[in-house]
């Protein structure tokens, strides 16, 4: 008997501006396994992350979202995560006045110092020197990431989106994120990434090639990957695969 998804997207239909981002979509996410979504620049993969957390401008689709076997079409962003839906967002937000430690706790399933200080060590920040600190501009981008990362750790949440998880950060903050992912399924969360990146899709159990906001193929990581080396498939469109996945395809 096939695996009942945590998530599952039926027949997804999303226009802005007069075009299709999202083109009948329909893909099913295991639970408790690492899932990458992978394509090209303008594929639609990061429409589809934000119309799975129902923000306020993605919520005008056409077809179903469900979530644990429910419909979550008519809820807000703050209702899905309640759910136990959150999302690590490319560029993670600021919030002046607002420290560190206070930042992770808000949304920590255990509230204590303990679990500060242990998500923070996993991320590889001190807890010393960045519990106090505020979530704001004195904290380089890739600091805010691991930052949001911990906070992340310590909600123990059902379903964990991130949105181009290697963006901006440097290779010691890289190999934290795929030890966080580790952490996280082993404790019981599903993962999807959202990516055009070779290294982060080789980090998943289970893969989904989009391009022009439809889905091409799923399945094991060396299918997917050889499927996007070779640019998707014959057609017209003007995405190509990012250039460092070519350049590693052709070092094979």
């Amino acid at each position: 008997m096939r695996e009942k998804a945590i998530l599952e997207i039926r027949n997804l239909v999303l226009r802005m501006s007069g075009r299709s981002i999202l083109d009948d979509l329909s893909m099913g996410f295991a639970r408790h396994r690492v899932h990458a979504v992978i394509g090209p620049n303008g594929a639609g993969k990061s429409t589809l992350a934000c119309a799975i957390m129902g923000l306020s401008d993605y919520r005008r689709y056409e077809g179903s979202i469900l979530f644990k076997g429910e419909p979550v079409d008519e809820l807000p962003v703050d209702q899905r995560a309640r759910r136990g839906m959150t999302m690590a967002w490319q560029e993670p937000a600021r919030y002046e006045g607002l420290s560190v430690e206070r930042f992770i706790l808000s949304g920590a399933a255990k509230k204590s110092k303990e679990t500060v200080r242990e998500v923070l060590e996993q991320v590889g920040l001190d807890p010393a020197r960045y519990g106090g600190r505020a979530v704001d501009k004195t904290l380089s981008g890739g600091e805010r990431k691991r930052v949001e990362l911990a906070s992340i750790l310590a909600m123990r949440p059902l379903l964990v989106i991130m949105d181009e998880p290697d963006s901006g950060i440097d290779m010691d903050a890289l190999a934290r994120i795929f030890d966080a992912l580790e952490f996280l399924k082993a404790n019981g969360s599903t993962v999807l990434l959202i990516t055009h990146s070779v290294a982060v899709l080789e980090r998943a159990d289970h893969g989904f090639l989009m391009c022009d906001g439809k889905l091409i193929c799923e399945g094991g990581v060396e299918k997917i990957r050889r499927y996007y080396a070779n640019k998707c498939m014959p057609c017209d469109h003007p995405n190509e695969p990012h250039s460092d996945f070519g350049e590693r395809a052709g070092d094979e």
